[in-house]
C-alpha cells in the first residue's frame, strides 16, 4: 500500500521473472475477488456485497497503509478523487450484478473491452490522438463483443449489458486515475478509494439489507484481500514489466476464470465465449505491439494511447 517497492530478493530470479509471478498473483487474486463476491451474493444482497468488500479494505488499509495518511490529510485533487470513486463504485456494482448472473469466462472476456472506452474517453477528455493501430482495436473490440452476446441468436443477456457498461465506468475511472497520478501517489489512490467508497457502500446496503450469516465472513475477507491484492499485484508487475507483455498475461484470467467455473459451478465452457474474447485481446494485442514498434523505430505515425505529462 505504501510507495515503498519491495526488494528483488524477496522473489526469485530476475525482473522479468518477478513480474511473472507478481502477474500469476494478481490473476489469481482477481479470480479470488470474483469467487468471494458470488459466493457473498448467495445470502446478501449486491450492494452489502460492495460494502463488506470495502470494509475488508479499509482493515487492509489501517494495518499496511498508514504510511500515506499525512498525505491524506493534505487534501489534494479532491472533488476529482471524489468523481472517480462514484463512477469506479458505479462500476462495480454492474460488474458484481455481471458476476453472479454470468459465467465468469464471459464477464472477463467483457471486462476486456475496456481498452476500447479508454481509447475513446482519452480522445475525448484528454484530446490524445488516437493511432491507426488503436481504431483498428476498437473495432476489433466491437467485433468480438458482437461474437460473444450475439445479438438476433435469441435474447441477449441484459446482464451482458450491464457488464459492458461496468467495462465503460473502468474505462473513464482509469483516464480519472490518470489525472491523479499528478498530484498524488498509487497509494493515497487507493486509501482514498477505501475512504470514499465505503460510504458509499454503506449507504447503498442499507436500503437493501439482509441478515448476515457467518458462513459469509470467510467470503467476505477473500473478496476484499483479494480486490486490493489484485491492483497491487499487478501494479507490481508493470514496475518490471511493459504494458506490452502484462496486457497479454492478464488475457489469461479468461480460460482460468473459465476452469473455476467448471469446476466450481459446473458452467459450461463456451467456446463463442472464447472467439469472441480471442478477437478482442489480439485486437488488443496488435495494437499494443504497434505502438511498441513505433516507440522503438520512432515512427511518427504511431502514437502512445497516453503521453507522459510535461514537466511542470
Amino acid at each position: 500500500m505504501t510507495d515503498t517497492i519491495p526488494s528483488d530478493r524477496a522473489l526469485p530470479g530476475s525482473p522479468f521473472v518477478q513480474g511473472l509471478i507478481w502477474m500469476g498473483l494478481s490473476m489469481v487474486a482477481f479470480i479470488a475477488m470474483s469467487v468471494g463476491s458470488r459466493e457473498m451474493a448467495g445470502t446478501l444482497s449486491i450492494r452489502q456485497v460492495l460494502f463488506f468488500r470495502a470494509l475488508v479494505g479499509l482493515f487492509v488499509i489501517l494495518a499496511v497503509g498508514r504510511a500515506v495518511f499525512p498525505e491524506i490529510r493534505r487534501m489534494r485533487a479532491v472533488r476529482l478523487h471524489l468523481a472517480r470513486n462514484v463512477m469506479h463504485f458505479t462500476a462495480q456494482y454492474f460488474w458484481t450484478i455481471g458476476i453472479v448472473l454470468l459465467p465468469l469466462a464471459s464477464v472477463f472476456a467483457l471486462e476486456f473491452t475496456m481498452p476500447i472506452w479508454v481509447t475513446l474517453f482519452a480522445w475525448l477528455l484528454l484530446r490524445e490522438k488516437v493511432s491507426r493501430q488503436r481504431i483498428l482495436a476498437t473495432a476489433g473490440g466491437f467485433v468480438g463483443v458482437l461474437v460473444i452476446v450475439r445479438p438476433g441468436i435469441g435474447m441477449i443477456d441484459p446482464a451482458a449489458g450491464l457488464v459492458l457498461i461496468a467495462a465503460a465506468g473502468y474505462g473513464l475511472s482509469l483516464i480519472m486515475v490518470k489525472r491523479l497520478t499528478a498530484h498524488c501517489s498509487p497509494g493515497a489512490i487507493v486509501v482514498w478509494m477505501i475512504l470514499i467508497q465505503l460510504p458509499l457502500g454503506l449507504i447503498a446496503a442499507l436500503t437493501d439489507w439482509r441478515p448476515v450469516p457467518m458462513a459469509a465472513v470467510p467470503w467476505m475477507v477473500v473478496a476484499g484481500i483479494g480486490a486490493l491484492a489484485a491492483h497491487f499485484c499487478q501494479a507490481q508487475a508493470l514496475r518490471r514489466l511493459e504494458a506490452s507483455v502484462v496486457i497479454p498475461i492478464d488475457f489469461l484470467r479468461v480460460p482460468m476464470a473459465a476452469v473455476v467455473g467448471f469446476y466450481a459451478y459446473g458452467e459450461a465452457i463456451d467456446l463463442w465465449v472464447f472467439l469472441g474474447g480471442g478477437i478482442i485481446i489480439l485486437s488488443n494485442l496488435q495494437a499494443v505491439l504497434a505502438e511498441r514498434r513505433g516507440r522503438i523505430t520512432g515512427a511518427s505515425e504511431v502514437e502512445p494511447l497516453v503521453r507522459p505529462d510535461p514537466p511542470r
